[in-house]
């Protein structure tokens, strides 16, 4: 019987050991305000307490998996709050001793795609929409600008972080960005089967086999995010850009670029 733990407003949790799944809650786009992040971040040190669970599953609910961080947050006031609570909650994800997995469907951008590379195993429907689009803002994917040249290469990483483009699932899948891709349709069944997988295996080889996988990128991870946010805090967030870029999201027009 899965049991329900309460009180959640942005995300939901049930567990059923060996499986504890998290689904973003925060309709209609799934937008990860500070509010979530708390709760993920809760969620995440309460499964880690748990020896009988050895696997996470990651979703978002509705027609998306998450459109990114709230651009609210990133103003200036906010945006120091923004960075430690949502890196917190990243820094919870890589130090794990669960194997994470995401099941990524609609929008996947921005943080959201940051929550969901960062995760061991990414399924995706070959339909979702995956990219970092902050460039947009006059910002930049702190977490994506440490990681995921390791993931996708230093070329690719660069490319899809300086233009915002976006790509399907299917392409984030070949790229190396998401696991694999399937049919909408075949999601579940794909997660049942990962599941079945992680299931057979011993929990505390799976959680000394994962600690050795990343030990390596793990050095480097904590000390790049901490100078990729030292640079967003003392350099990018000082610039007349990066403020007028966040105005204009939340304005509904075009940004005006001044430069500087």
């Amino acid at each position: 019987m899965s049991t329900e733990v309460s009180p959640l407003s942005r995300i939901s949790l049930a567990v059923e050991p060996p499986v504890a799944r998290i689904t973003l809650n925060n309709a209609p786009l799934n937008v990860i305000d500070l509010a979530m992040m708390e709760e993920l971040g809760s969620a995440l040190a309460d499964i880690e307490a748990e020896p009988k669970i050895s696997t996470v599953v990651l979703r978002g609910d509705g027609d998306c998996f998450s459109a990114g961080v709230d651009v609210v947050a990133h103003a200036p006031g906010k945006v120091t709050a923004m960075l430690q609570k949502f890196h917190a909650v990243i820094r919870a994800l890589v130090a794990s001793r669960k194997v994470t997995v995401a099941a990524v469907h609609g929008n996947c951008l921005g943080g959201g795609a940051e929550l969901a590379m960062m995760c061991d195993i990414v399924i995706t429907t070959a339909d979702a929409t995956w990219g970092f689009p902050e460039i947009s803002l006059g910002c930049f994917p702190p977490i994506a600008a440490t990681a995921l040249g390791a993931l996708i290469g230093h070329k690719r990483a660069a490319d899809l972080m300086l233009t915002g483009a976006t790509m399907l699932g299917t392409e984030a899948a070949e790229i190396g960005l998401a696991t694999r891709a399937v049919t909408a349709d075949n999601m579940d069944a794909a997660i049942g089967q990962a599941l079945e997988h992680l299931q057979k295996q011993s929990p505390v080889a799976l959680a000394i086999a994962k600690k050795a996988i990343y030990s390596w990128d793990s050095i480097h991870f904590d000390k790049g995010l901490a100078r990729a946010e030292k640079i967003y805090l003392e350099e990018l967030m000082k610039t007349e850009d990066a403020r007028e870029g966040v105005r204009a999201f939340l304005e509904k027009r075009n940004p005006r670029w001044q430069g500087r």
